[in-house]
Order: C-alpha cells, then structure tokens, then sequence
C-alpha cells in the first residue's frame, strides 16, 4: 500500500499531538479541537464529516453519566456507604486494605471514577490516624481501585463508553452492559489480592504536610494590627521594619483599602492605615503586641481587632472546581474564603514562594491557616476537599438516595435488556434528576467535565482522519506483514493481541485514556480485517488497556489526584504499579481469547 501525503500528514499530527500532550504545556482540550481544525482545514476529511463527531453519541453519553454521579454524590449516598469502612480499623491492615479496594472497586463499577476517589479520600485519611498509620498506606489503593472497579461494566468509566460509540457509529454491534465483566472482574480479584498482599511492602511511609507540623504550630493565632499615624513603619518595607524575621510571629498578608495587596518584603512601602494580618503561635502573642510600630488597640473611636484562635489544615483543589486556573491573589482568597495560603504542594513539591500568583490546579495540595468557622464554611462548598474529616451526609437531600439509585438502575436495566441504549437512557435519567430536583440544572452543567468531551471530540476527529485517508489501514497493512515476519502462524493472533495491548497501555501511561481509546479503535479493527481475525477481542483489549494503566501518576485522573494528597513520588506510583499492570496484562491475554475467539 503507497504512503500518500495524506497518510504521511495525518501521522505527522498524531506524532505532534503526543508530544504536545506529554509537554503540558497547552491544555489537552485546545490540542485535541487544534487537530480537529486542522484536519478540516487541510481537506483531510470534508468539513461535513469533521463535525459529523458531535454526533458521536459517546461524549454525550459520558456527559450525562458525570451528572448521574454527580447526583448521587450530593445527596449523600456515598458519604453512608464510604462511612462504614471506618468500622473495619479494628483488623489487620491487609483485610482492611481488601476489603477498602473492593468496596471502591464495587462502587466505581456504576459511577464516575473521580467523584469515588474524591469522597473517598477523606474518609481514608480518618481510618489512616486511627490506625495509626499514614495515608500513603491507603491512597494508591484507593485511586487503583477506582480504575479496576471501572473496567467491569459499560458506564464504570468514559472510556468503555467511548469505546462503545464508536463501535455504534461504525455500524457494529455495542458492547453489552455486563461484557467486560468477564475480564473485569478477574482483573479487580487479582488486583485487590495483589495490594492487600503487596501493599504495606510496596507501599511507602510518607507524610501528609500537616502531619509534619507540631502540636504547636498547627495551632496558631490569627489576628490583625493596623499601621497608625506617626507609626515609623510608614514608608518602610516588611523586612526594613524587621517584620520579617520577628521572633514568634509573622506577618502574612497586608490588606489596604479591604483588599489583600502582593507585598514584596524587600520593595514594597508600608502606608498609614495598612492592616498587618499575623499569625502567631501561643508563645508570640505577646511579643506581636509588644512591638513597636503597629497597634492593636481601639484609636479614633473604632472596635479593637479581636485575636481569634486559628488551625493549620490541609485541602486539595476538587476536580471541576471553579479555582483551577486562577492564582490565589486573582481569587482574591482570604476574602473569599476567609482563610489563608500557606503553602502548595505540587507533584511532589512545597511552593511557598510567589505562591500568590501561581495558577492553581486540580489536586494543588493547599497549606491554609483560618479559624474554625472559617474552616467550616469552606467545607461546605465544592472548590476544595478538607482533609480534617470525613464528609458529613447531605441531609437535605438525604431523602432522594432512593430516588437517585432507582434512576442509574433503570438506565442499566434498560440497556441491559436492550430496550433503551446507553445514550438515550444516561441523558433521560440526567433530565429527570434535575426534574425532580435530585440535583440542581447548574450542578448538574458544573458537573460535567468539559474538557475532556472536547478531547473526545478533538480525537474523534483524529481517528476518522485516518480512516479516511487510510491511515489506519496502511498501519494495519505493516503491522500485520511484520508478525506474520516473525511469528509462527498459530501464534500470530495472540502475538497481535498482545503486541496491542502493551502498545495501548503504554499510551495511556502518558496521554488522556480517553483520547488513547478514541485513537486506537480505528487502528485494531483495521488490523483485525486486514489479518481476518475477529474485531471484538482486539477492542475488549484496547479497551481495558486503555483503563488499566498504574505505572505513573499521569496516566490517570484519579492517580494524578491522590498524588499530592499522599505525599507520593513519582517511583512510588512505578514501584507499586507495574506489577499491576503486568498482572493485568496476564489475565487479559488468558480470559480474552476464550470469552472472545480470535478467529
């Protein structure tokens, strides 16, 4: 087969693509739509059938399940299932370890992986300290589980249902709800075996960031003094007033005009009026009030400024929060949230340097200091995940877990008896829990991550490129003529299977599952017509592939959730998961070819 332009164009974006993804440097949704530009611009598929994706009823399908999960979420169906696992700190640590992946593995089967670990997380942190044992102990566990659990029905994760649509646009059957079960399950058994077994070995110690701070500095003081008329501090910057090495307190935000101000303590000049806010511990209290320059008395006939006791506490940055993106001194957040920035911890690093105008991320691990209202308004919210304590359920919702559970089994029966299909029954139950209030039609938009539709789509279009311009099929056409090079004929088939598997594991490992899925379906059915091979299997494979990758914090959402969370390293996340990939891999190649024939 002659290597056109085409197909020589079409790999040259897909190698661009996944140097782009690798770089992070331009966010996954703007890399995937880019391509989908310009594959339309460049003619490599008619303009018509570019956008002929949005009509893919994949991304929709997972759009509609994100507001499923979302639902029973909120109205506290995990906050009393995840609760019960705290009973448990009483036995061994591998039997809680089991039966913590199991219960994780069981829930992530019917709902969105993130959401799991996320109300999860907190609630591990809880058993960890009455175990006495860190939370690194729990939280990879915790975050395999979830991929594990999701590989065992259809809509246990985007990826299956990516998969599924693009096996119905393409005329062929769908995957059936309960189909992946068949690997899935064996897949979750010997996956919860091996980290209840492997798992305190493997496992490293590491500590959370509070969790390093003594009893006294976790408890401080927070308070605010004003610069007033006369004060020698007018004029001068923090450290010139030795505000910056003073003994027992510190000064950690100047607010002017009721505005937190960026202060460089080397530049920037103090003014008449300026309110210091300073933390202090126990011991500093009186030597803040002692020193010079700066009053926390009543002048001119205003209130005293109360000292009120403050904690030091952790948090990460929830996916889908409206924070991602913007730098604290942009969020305006001790305004916002009447608490303060410490410190972030990011992929295995503390930043407390120019922290203020450092754009957040999801999972950013946030050191903030507030009091303890303050602490219990930001729990209530959705921006940030506490680490103090598990989530309480939602009580004014409470009375709707029925109703919410009721609605997720109808859209599985309905697919499961082949009377209504994923797509219309997932938006038909998304309709109806707004309808009836279970979730809010703001929640239920918010819920939805919208990024990764637009990879979806963006990747999409990058599949259908090489199709139509044979691509996939040239690809198919060489891989297919180097096996038969070098393998006997009655091991071709597994050979192949295999070789797509490890290849599509690999790529998950660096890129978003689902744009791996989106990308490699095309691929494995043209191999499997060209060879005369069965095309079910060879999906079945990219599928759970595309899912089971633990190898590095990357390769998966959650992964890259939990990392900062527990204190991991990047060796950490090699260390415990390529074995699980290896097993994985093995039970793959044994219960495929016998659920699924080859020929």
């Amino acid at each position: 087969m002659t290597l056109t332009w085409q197909i020589a164009l079409v790999f040259t974006l897909l190698i661009g693509a996944i140097i782009a993804f690798v770089r992070e440097r331009t966010p996954p949704d703007l890399i995937a739509l880019s391509l989908l530009i310009i594959i339309a611009a460049t003619g490599l598929v008619p303009v018509k059938e570019v956008f002929s994706v949005f009509s893919n009823p994949a991304p929709i399908t997972v759009a509609a399940m994100f507001v499923l999960s979302a639902a029973l979420v909120r109205c506290g169906a995990l906050d009393y299932l995840s609760s019960g696992i705290e009973k448990a700190a009483v036995l061994p640590y591998q039997v809680v370890l089991f039966l913590l992946v199991a219960l994780v593995a069981f829930v992530s089967a019917w709902i969105n992986n993130t959401p799991v670990v996320v109300v999860f997380v907190p609630v591990v942190l809880n058993l960890a300290r009455r175990m006495g044992l860190p939370a690194s102990k729990f939280l990879i566990p915790v975050s395999y589980a979830a991929v594990l659990g999701g590989v065992t029905t259809l809509i246990g994760t985007s990826t299956n249902l990516v998969a599924n649509g693009m096996l119905i646009e393409r005329g062929l059957p769908g995957m059936e709800m309960f189909g992946l079960a068949w690997v899935g399950v064996p897949i979750t058994i010997v996956g919860a075996i091996y980290l209840a077994l492997a798992g305190n070995k493997l496992l490293p110690a590491r500590e959370t960031l509070t969790s390093i701070l003594s009893d006294d500095e976790r408890r401080e003081y927070l308070t605010e003094a004003y610069v007033p008329a006369g004060s020698h501090l007018i004029g001068s910057t923090l450290r010139a007033g030795g505000l910056v090495s003073a003994r027992g307190f510190r000064v950690i935000e100047v607010v002017r005009d009721g505005i937190g101000i960026t202060v460089d303590p080397d530049v920037t000049p103090l003014r008449e009026g300026d309110r210091l806010v300073i933390a202090c511990r126990p011991s500093g209290v009186a030597r803040a009030r002692a020193t010079p320059g700066f009053d926390f008395t009543a002048e001119a006939g205003l209130e005293q400024i109360a000292a009120h006791e403050s904690v030091v506490f952790e948090g990460a940055v929830a996916p889908n929060s409206e924070i991602i993106g913007q730098s604290v001194n942009e969020l305006n957040f001790r305004q916002r949230f009447r608490v303060v920035v410490l410190a972030i911890h990011r992929s295995g690093q503390n930043v407390r340097e120019k922290l203020e105008t450092l754009p957040l991320e999801m999972g950013d691990i946030l050191l903030m200091m507030g009091t303890e209202q303050a602490v219990n308004g930001l729990r209530q919210g959705d921006d940030i995940i506490l680490f103090d304590k598990p989530p309480l359920p939602s009580w004014s919702l409470h009375k709707r877990i029925p109703l919410v559970l009721a609605t997720i089994a109808a859209v599985v029966v309905g697919e499961t008896i082949g009377q209504i299909p994923i797509h219309l029954g997932a938006i038909a139950g998304a309709v109806f829990l707004c309808l009836t209030g279970c979730i809010k039609p703001k929640q239920a938009y918010e819920s939805i991550e919208w990024e990764m539709l637009f990879v979806i789509f963006g990747m999409l279009a990058l599949g259908l490129a090489m199709e139509r311009t044979g691509a996939a099929l040239w690809l198919a056409h060489n891989v297919v003529q180097g096996v038969d090079a070098v393998v006997a004929a009655p091991h071709k088939p597994l050979v192949m299977l295999a070789a797509i598997y490890v290849v599509t594991m690999l790529l998950t490992e660096i890129l978003s599952n689902n744009a791996v899925a989106a990308l490699m379906i095309p691929i494995v059915l043209g191999i499997a017509r060209e060879a005369q091979l069965s095309t079910q299997p060879f999906v079945i494979a990219v599928t759970i592939a595309a899912s089971c990758a633990f190898a590095t914090p990357i390769g998966y959402q959650t992964n890259t959730y939990i990392y900062g969370i527990g204190g991991y390293r990047f060796r950490d996340f090699v260390k415990v998961g390529v074995p699980l990939n290896l097993l994985c891999f093995i039970v793959a190649m044994i219960v495929i070819p016998i659920i699924w024939p080859l020929r």
